[in-house]
């Protein structure tokens, strides 16, 4: 048996099935009827990932014609002002979840076989006969999600932060499907970035080590020939890697099964994944100048670090590049491996002395590229790499500086809120949490979005908020950062 056929045997025994419920709208049906050109929107109360049924009728004479129904499900009531078809962003415009159904023979059981991530759903009929009236007796949808509610551990920090928490967990449940999904509405992919972020909500709230365990296992299976990592991987019709290889989330394997090993004990994966883990180091070596992370793109591979507009990704990726370096430093020595940890040790030395050289000090900031750019992606992963001047003034400093290259996602923030508690700063940490994802809460999130820059609410990486995401896997970090900082206060 190959090396990947041992890892998708792995992924089998993890699966589990999933857990379902039938939801309905709140809205009362009972006597409604439409005609042609009506259209009604449902509110189903809270988020929700499933498969939607209608229950038709209708009144009057015998329909002579079907019935053309368009269907338009939205995670913001917000979404359902926009016009799909003024669409020009730059992903497919068929991820936008609308629907046209005909129906031809009435009484009629629709169940619509696309999976849908949805608290609105507007009801429109574009064609019918005058002779009769359509009746919609029932909607419901058949939620699914991995997460069991009857095992959520209980929120036990401040009262004025369990909203966010209770929002964060609803944004979790809803991307833990058959793999911790990145978007429900969109990609629906598992990408190692969002998964390190997941599982570590995960650990907190719902313990569902399995699902990481399977997840693990897939991004094995789905390694290319080389040992390389994908950024993200497909799951149907089979297990398949993303053609772009992405430099820091494949690094962040290393830590993310770190991560599952500390939570889980489970010394099997760690021995049968920890050698790929560390592979990623030797591969992405050749990235770098001088021990320098190469310009920009240049790197050999993506690095995406963050959807902010013009970044540039030479210090961020040497951040990476050194924070992944000591999580790989505990797996070798998990593994007994001491000659892979001297290499390691030598390595990080060589890569943190080069780093100084993107170090400006009349600014005290680290730069970025030809253009010497100041963004705080690079501070942040220069602090979590433990570069020479990663302090907790270091942020200060980039927060004061006024054109350093700001941050577009909850990714991005949840970064931020890692490096402040790594400077000590826990006060800090829990009030850019709360004014952040407080922002959001505040403008009627029901789950956390894919991005959100309070300056710009609407700002969109793809050209239009129509296509984002507005349950993201990687916005689920109040979940995660209120029950670890106040488990530990209580510890």
């Amino acid at each position: 048996m190959s090396k990947r056929d041992v890892y998708l045997q792995r992924a089998r025994e993890a699966s589990q099935p999933l857990f379902s419920e039938t939801v309905y709208p709140r809205e009362d049906l009972c006597g409604l009827r439409l005609n042609e050109g009506d259209s009604i929107t449902l509110d189903f109360g809270n988020h929700y990932v499933g498969y939607v049924q209608l229950q038709l009728d209708y009144e009057g004479d015998h329909p002579d014609a079907p019935v053309w129904l368009g269907l338009r499900f939205e995670e913001r009531r917000q979404e359902l002002q926009a016009n799909p078809e003024a669409y020009r962003g730059g992903l497919s415009r068929s991820w936008i979840q609308q629907a046209q159904v005909y129906v031809d023979v009435l009484p009629a059981v629709i169940r619509l076989p696309r999976r849908y991530a949805f608290r609105y759903l507007k009801l429109e009929v574009m064609g019918m006969s005058r002779r009769f009236r359509l009746k919609i007796n029932a909607v419901s949808c058949t939620a699914q999600t991995s997460a069991d509610e009857r095992v959520l551990k209980p929120y036990r920090g401040p009262e004025q932060y369990a909203h966010l928490d209770r929002i964060a967990c609803r944004t979790l449940r809803e991307c833990m499907q058959e793999v911790f999904e990145d978007g429900p509405k969109r990609d629906r992919r598992l990408w190692m970035g969002d998964l390190r972020m997941q599982a570590l909500a995960n650990y907190e709230t719902y313990g569902n080590l399995e699902l990481v365990k399977k997840c693990l296992y897939l991004f094995a299976a789905a390694a290319r020939p080389d040992g390389a990592i994908p950024g993200c991987l497909y799951t149907e019709p089979r297990v398949e890697a993303d053609n772009a290889m992405m430099f820091d989330y494949s690094l962040l394997f290393l830590p993310t099964l770190l991560d599952y090993y500390r939570a889980s004990s489970d010394r099997q994966t760690l021995e049968e994944l920890g050698p790929l883990g560390l592979k990623q180091i030797q591969l992405l070596q050749t990235s770098f100048r001088e021990d320098l992370a190469r310009e920009g793109e240049a790197l050999g591979c993506w690095c995406f670090l963050d959807w902010s507009e013009g970044l540039d990704k030479q210090a961020g990726a040497q951040g990476v590049y050194l924070y992944c370096l000591k999580a790989a430093v505990e797996v070798a020595r998990l593994l007994g491996r001491e000659d892979w940890v001297s290499a390691l040790e030598e390595d990080r030395r060589r890569k943190r002395t080069a780093a100084e050289r993107l170090w400006d000090p009349g600014l005290q900031l680290y730069v970025s590229g030809p253009e010497r750019q100041v963004s705080w992606a690079s501070q942040i992963w220069m602090v979590l790499g433990g570069a020479a001047h990663a302090d907790g003034a270091l942020l200060d400093r980039v927060a004061r500086y006024p054109k350093a290259c700001g941050m577009l996602t909850p990714y991005m923030r949840h970064i931020y809120l890692d490096a402040l508690l790594a400077v000590g700063r826990r006060e800090q940490a829990l009030e850019e949490l709360a004014a952040y994802w407080g922002a959001m809460a505040d403008a009627g999130a029901d789950t956390f979005w894919e991005a959100y820059d309070p300056e710009n609410p609407d700002a969109c990486p793809y050209g239009d908020p129509i296509i984002t995401s507005y349950c993201h896997a990687w916005s689920c970090a109040p979940a995660y950062f209120l029950r670890s900082i106040f488990r530990e206060e209580k510890a």
